[in-house]
């Protein structure tokens, strides 16, 4: 059966290499367009549906997966930032609080049984002077990254401490997704207890107290 990343993010590509089955890469190509009426929750869930949607509707033989990411601060729902003076806005926002990272991932299999789960990362982020935060939007490391930092990147500077699901603030809830499979007949062979307890995945062990 065929397997496919319906997503163009290098990160969520790496991260779902660690479950160690053959997969293919294919981007949905979508106009995402937030929705203010959705709770971050369900923009999360729509958007992870509609790309996993898109995608298998061209494939429609093959096991196609979709996640999408939204920041969750105090109910309101934040996304990527358009340009380098909106990630300084929001980062601003988001500088010495406290946020929910939430992710979505969707599979749909042949015949069109679709599975979604949710996890949610709590992220507390340092107070940071504002030259630091347009020094760091300037690096164009935010623009495609919602909230408008990397985890595992040099937004791990802005970060004073994550409790949670890590692959899924990075981009994919790894162990809700080999639940899904496993569910469906498809088990990884990757040991997934000992990925979440050697941490050892895109800087995850920096975050380590």
């Amino acid at each position: 059966m065929r397997l496919i990343l319906a997503s163009g993010s290098p990160r969520r590509r790496e991260l779902l290499a660690h479950l160690g089955l053959p997969f293919e890469v294919a981007p949905p190509d979508l106009d995402e367009i937030f929705d203010s009426s959705r709770s971050p929750a369900d923009e999360g869930i729509y958007w992870a549906v509609e790309k996993a949607r898109a995608v298998h509707r061209r494939d429609p033989k093959a096991i196609v997966i979709g996640s999408d990411t939204v920041i969750d601060l105090d109910g309101q729902t934040i996304g990527k930032p358009l340009d380098p003076n909106d990630a300084v806005r929001i980062l601003s926002l988001l500088a010495g609080r406290a946020h929910t990272v939430v992710t979505a991932v969707a599979v749909i299999f042949p015949g069109g049984d679709e599975r979604v789960a949710v996890e949610r990362t709590k992220v507390r982020m340092r107070s940071i002077p504002k030259a630091d935060l347009v020094r760091y939007a300037g690096s164009g490391e935010p623009l495609d990254k919602a909230g408008g930092y990397s985890l595992q990147g040099d937004g791990r500077k802005l970060i004073d401490s994550i409790e949670g699901d890590y692959p899924a603030a990075v981009g994919l809830p790894l162990r809700a997704l080999a639940r899904i499979l496993d569910e469906a007949g498809i088990r990884s062979p990757a040991d997934m207890d000992k990925i979440y307890l050697d941490r050892a995945i895109m800087n995850w062990k920096s975050y380590e107290t």
